[in-house]
């Protein structure tokens, strides 16, 4: 059984009274089947289907990915440099997300998918009363091509 994530299976999560499956909204996501494991901003999937010859304006893929985030089938991530980006959630509901490395020289991106902070998210929903659904982390720092340059 394949693990590969299809447009099928995501369309399936627009297919309501509420939501269209517009064929821009349907070729924003294929750019993100097509390029799985990538942070991706609303420039760099304007880059890539402009690139591609689809006539579709930057506002429309803005408005794709921030109701393709609303409805989880994209995450959105923040990484504190003022640029959203966006890719494939492709965590279970009862599962946590992926972390992700920053290097702070070059900007590179990389996923951590181990979740150490069970005990920590146990003692703090105990001790605050506050229950806890996800979490995000982020460590900044330097990749290893980075740390050679130095």
């Amino acid at each position: 059984m394949s693990n590969k994530i299809t447009i099928d299976d995501l369309t399936q999560k627009l297919k309501g009274p509420h939501h269209k499956i517009t064929p821009q909204r349907k070729i924003v996501l294929e750019v993100f089947i097509e390029n799985p494991g990538e942070h991706l901003s609303a420039e760099d999937v304007h880059y890539i289907l402009r690139d591609k010859g689809y006539d579709i304006g930057l506002a429309t893929v803005y408005r794709s990915l921030e109701l393709l985030s609303d409805l989880s089938i994209l995450q959105k991530n923040d990484f504190g440099d003022g640029c959203r980006r966006y890719e494939l959630n492709t965590a279970t509901a009862d599962a946590h997300q992926h972390h992700h490395l920053i290097c702070v020289s070059c900007g590179k991106v990389a996923e951590f998918a181990d979740d150490l902070l069970d005990e920590l998210e146990d003692d703090i929903m105990k001790k605050s009363n506050f229950k806890i659904t996800d979490h995000q982390v982020t460590f900044y720092g330097y990749c290893s091509k980075c740390q050679k340059k130095k």
